[in-house]
């Protein structure tokens, strides 16, 4: 089926300056977004935690939660989740029942959120949520108590070729299982030796590599696992330095894209953290400086080792995400301190966008770009839009709400940021996806429809990027992924009309089955992003 798009502009972008540009979406939507994952339908999924008591947002009438084993309020009648749409900037409040405090998840290949454990009455309980087409308001959580075999609270998600999901660690948790469930729970030693006296292991980096293993990484150390066979077929060198990466020391982790133009290579980003002791430095009022460091690993090298770069600003519980042009943004965060109620100082309210490829030298990987007037700290996540932008939220490092007499008010507002490429004086090189079959085949051909005012043949490569929808949280955007799909050809239509066409990705093991966005890039400047589903 071929679908054509109309794209309209529904959120005014002035003009962007060449370090971008923040939006304020609203000053509060209720509740402090601890918790996001895009879907398919252009919604957002936005969840807190259910044992600190009421929130700001209030359920619809006569429907409240009724919890026993709440630690704070038993009948409570406020939203600790809500759905945002992005066409018409609105939000509704959701019905979660459980506790999903530092919880974990994974889109399934049909679209449907599956997401795990949490804290307390929650800590075993798998949840799904499934998006509707025409969203009249009856879209909502569906729970399962007891459906996980161990509890997951800080544990890690990744979904793999089989369309299944592994769910791995968590507090006091040294071993992973799956869904859908079977009888066995494998152990995994070196999530206990990674646990050092602050832990430091919590929130592990998953990626799935292209030889279908699983890289994890905890602490300072990481390990491709072959999940099939269960055992660790490799351990990699320690990252240097010897700085913890992983919550609470929360430092943050990206797959760099994956290109099937070439011989396909893996290779890990690791960047921001905290030193040695500065978990237990926090804990008694000493906010040492966060980790300036990033470590990038060829895991697909025979002999691979870390090759160690600095930010321009230490980071700490920085959110990474993968722009459509392929470079990452780092995003969120502090400068001392480290994740943690209270933990944290000095909020580093600057993106930087690092460029991982080209022939760039170290110094000029990472582009300083404009700050927001929101610290966001501990609890803060970030997600990257269809449309190129950076949705943003939450931000609280207290116990419960607190919006005085503190040093980081809880943070209720959602806010924006549109990266330099955005700027309308790009329009003229800016492609724009006209129609394209959105459902493909692995190695399947494909043909995408675009219009594209300048057409700057001589000036590098018209790319055709795919990126998988994360689900952020706590620095972590698990199953975050992008491929860079091959690109055939390209012919005239007529006028400023053209049409590509691109191989789609060629396993399941390059590219999970599931929803993506299709981006076209045309001289660093990405089109609005299509919806695809590959299988």
């Amino acid at each position: 089926m071929i679908t054509f798009f109309v794209l309209l502009s529904i959120f005014f972008f002035p003009i962007i300056s060449a370090q971008g540009e923040w939006h304020l979406l609203h000053a509060s939507v209720g509740i402090s977004a601890m918790h996001m994952q895009l879907l398919h339908n252009d919604k957002v999924v936005i969840f807190d935690r259910t044992d600190f008591g009421s929130s700001n947002l209030s359920l619809p009438p006569h429907l409240c939660r009724h919890d026993p084993h709440d630690l704070a309020l038993q009948t409570d009648c406020t939203a600790h989740s809500i759905l945002y749409s992005l066409p018409t900037n609105t939000f509704r409040p959701l019905n979660v029942q459980t506790d999903t405090w530092c919880s974990s998840g994974s889109l399934l290949p049909n679209g449907t959120l599956a997401q795990t454990g949490g804290f307390n009455d929650g800590d075993h309980v798998l949840r799904m949520f499934s998006p509707c087409d025409a969203d009249d308001g009856n879209c909502d959580w569906v729970e399962f108590p007891g459906y996980l075999s161990e509890r997951r609270w800080y544990a890690s998600n990744q979904i793999l070729p089989d369309g299944r999901i592994i769910i791995v660690g968590g507090r006091r948790q040294f071993n992973y299982e799956f869904y859908p469930r079977s009888s066995n729970l494998y152990s995994l030693d070196f999530l206990r030796e990674t646990s050092d006296v602050d832990e430091n292991n919590l929130y592990p980096f998953l990626h799935l590599l292209p030889d279908g293993n699983l890289f994890i990484f905890a602490n300072t150390r990481s390990i491709s696992l072959d999940y099939k066979r269960h055992r660790v077929v490799r351990e990699f060198p320690p990252i240097h330095g010897g700085e913890p990466r992983n919550y609470p020391s929360s430092g943050s982790s990206v797959l760099l894209p994956i290109i099937e133009t070439q011989a396909v290579q893996a290779e890990v980003l690791v960047c921001g953290g905290a030193p040695p002791g500065g978990v237990s430095a926090a804990r008694g009022g000493n906010f040492l400086s966060a980790s300036r460091t990033c470590g990038r690993l060829k895991v697909s090298d025979e002999n691979p080792n870390w090759v160690m770069e600095e930010m321009p600003i230490p980071r700490v519980m920085g959110d990474m995400l993968i722009l459509p042009t392929s470079d990452v943004i780092i995003i969120n965060g502090a400068s001392s301190g480290t994740a943690g109620w209270e933990a944290g100082r000095s909020p580093v309210t600057t993106p930087v966008i690092y460029r991982h490829s080209g022939d760039v030298d170290d110094t000029d990987r990472f582009s300083v770009m404009s700050g927001s007037e929101i610290p966001r700290m501990y609890h803060s996540s970030a997600v990257l839009l269809p449309d190129g932008r950076i949705l943003v939220g939450g931000s609280n490092p207290h116990v419960y709400y607190n919006f005085t007499n503190v040093v980081y008010p809880t943070e209720l507002s959602l806010e924006s940021y549109s990266p330099p490429y955005l700027s309308p004086s790009f329009s003229s090189i800016r492609p724009q996806i006209l129609s394209l079959n959105k459902n493909i085949r692995y190695g399947r051909p494909f043909l995408v429809f675009f219009n594209l005012c300048e057409y700057r043949i001589n000036d590098g490569v018209l790319s055709a990027n795919i990126i998988a929808p994360s689900f952020s949280t706590h620095a972590v955007a698990m199953n975050q992924r992008m491929v860079v799909l091959r690109a055939e050809r390209v012919m005239k239509v007529a006028g400023n009309r053209y049409r590509l066409s691109v191989v789609a990705p060629s396993r399941p093991e390059i590219a999970p089955p599931g929803y993506y966005m299709l981006f076209l890039v045309h001289s660093d400047i990405p089109s609005h992003g299509v919806w695809v589903k590959i299988h």
